[in-house]
């Protein structure tokens, strides 16, 4: 009986079956170096593809932030007066000394170096006074406070002038004019010529002996 079971048992075939169908996926996956090879290249290139945009994403971000050059800006930030003598309606004049400061105000990201300039202060079109500032450099993105004093004077108006009316309205407009010339050095290779403006009003306002509604443009 023990030989007859022996005899009729069916051989363990499924595990060898299944040993063979793996290792036929497995030549099958390594037999194609071609396409392995493919493949390998078409990354590199995607790669290479992503680098080049970045790169000009970085180009034309920097030309257009680092690499735009403006002009700076001269600016009356503050005024006041220090000595105060102004006449009446009948004899019109005035000889005062004000206080001022200036601003350069340079947005670029390199340094503005700038030429000794003069600030001229005017009446209705005729010229009362002036004032220098010296030569400097305004940091990168930053405003260079400079400090000045200037007389104003009313000796050079004519007999025609709005005097007489302005110191009636208590109220004596005067505007402040100036150009700077310099450079932008960027990187310490670039230097761009630039020149900063300056076209600022303001009113002397007599009954409180101070300088008021400053407006540059």
């Amino acid at each position: 009986m023990a030989a007859e079971k022996e005899a009729t048992s069916p051989p363990p075939s499924a595990p060898l079956a299944n040993s063979y169908t793996r290792s036929d996926q497995e030549s099958a996956v390594t037999a194609d170096p071609a396409e392995l090879k493919r493949n390998k290249r078409m990354r590199c290139l995607l790669y290479i593809v992503v680098f080049a945009v970045l790169q000009v994403v970085v180009i034309t971000v920097f030309a257009l932030t680092v690499m735009k050059i403006k002009s700076p800006k001269f600016r009356v930030r503050s005024a006041s007066l220090s000595q105060y003598e102004v006449g009446s309606v009948t004899n019109p004049s005035f000889n005062l000394e004000m206080d001022v400061q200036f601003g350069v105000k340079n947005t670029n990201f390199g340094h503005f170096k700038y030429k000794d300039g003069i600030v001229e202060f005017d009446y209705r079109g005729t010229k009362i006074g002036q004032t220098n500032v010296y030569e400097e450099r305004a940091k990168a993105r930053s405003t260079r406070k400079v400090e000045a004093s200037v007389d104003l004077s009313s000796n050079g108006l004519n007999a025609n002038s709005q005097l007489a009316s302005d110191i009636s309205l208590g109220i004596i407009p005067i505007t402040s004019t100036s150009r700077l010339e310099g450079k932008i050095h960027l990187m310490k290779v670039i230097k761009k010529k630039r020149s900063a403006h300056m076209n600022c009003t303001m009113d002397i306002v007599l009954a409180t002996r101070s300088i008021q509604n400053i407006v540059c443009k």
